[in-house]
């Protein structure tokens, strides 16, 4: 009689695990959940074998919020908890670039750094998503017109089809920063993103990057 043989699946990967957050959260919170969520989606292996608890603090502002990982995916929590492994300052308006060498487990804090930091997709698929995602907010523009100081030149991209239209112009990276949420829309003006619209429009656009940013 032959023998059988079980062979038991590999742990799964945190893009197939749950990504919890608590009710009502703050931005902090939004922001270093849909950034994870964003990282397992393009670069899952970033994320394999962070175990532990790590507090994230912003440093220009009181913000905190506390990350735990486990082999079933990871929890974020607004405030600081008392039993972490490590601890890791960081620019949440400049991609979660770290301010401060960190605290306690250097190996866990880096790989949360990592992250944290994932490689961003190019602007025209941020763009493409940005616009699908935010075409429920009232008075939102028909139209999304790009035009990206790209390293071969200039590029462009018009996304939707309709009589009212937006602009947004500026080094791609840049663009590509606003529209898939690493970067801060209006922060971006005075970084050499430039707009053209009507007033309203630049509100509603604020609205559809901070849905985006926020995943509100």
């Amino acid at each position: 009689m032959t023998e059988s043989t079980t062979i038991e699946a590999p742990p799964a990967r945190l893009r197939t695990a749950g990504i919890a957050v608590e009710d009502d959260p703050i931005p902090i919170v939004r922001l270093l959940a849909r950034t994870l969520r964003d990282a397992s989606a393009r670069t899952p292996e970033v994320m394999d074998g962070l175990v532990g608890t790590v507090v994230v603090r912003s440093h220009d502002t009181p913000q905190a919020a506390t990350l735990v990982f486990a082999s079933g995916g990871v929890e974020v929590a607004a405030g600081v908890s008392a039993e972490a492994d490590a601890t890791v300052v960081v620019d949440l308006g400049a991609r979660f670039a770290p301010s401060r060498e960190p605290a306690g487990d250097a190996e866990l804090a880096a790989g949360v750094l990592r992250a944290l930091r994932p490689p961003l997709p190019g602007w025209r698929e941020a763009a493409v998503r940005f616009w699908e995602v935010t075409r429920d907010i009232p008075g939102i523009p028909d139209v999304l017109v790009v035009e990206a100081d790209g390293p071969d030149g200039a590029e462009h991209g018009r996304f939707g089809d309709g009589p009212t239209s937006y602009l947004v112009a500026g080094p791609a990276d840049l663009l590509a920063g606003v529209f898939s949420g690493a970067d801060d829309f209006l922060a971006s003006l005075a970084a050499g993103v430039q707009v053209q619209g009507t007033l309203s429009q630049l509100s509603v656009m604020t609205a559809a990057s901070w849905k985006v940013r926020f995943d509100v």
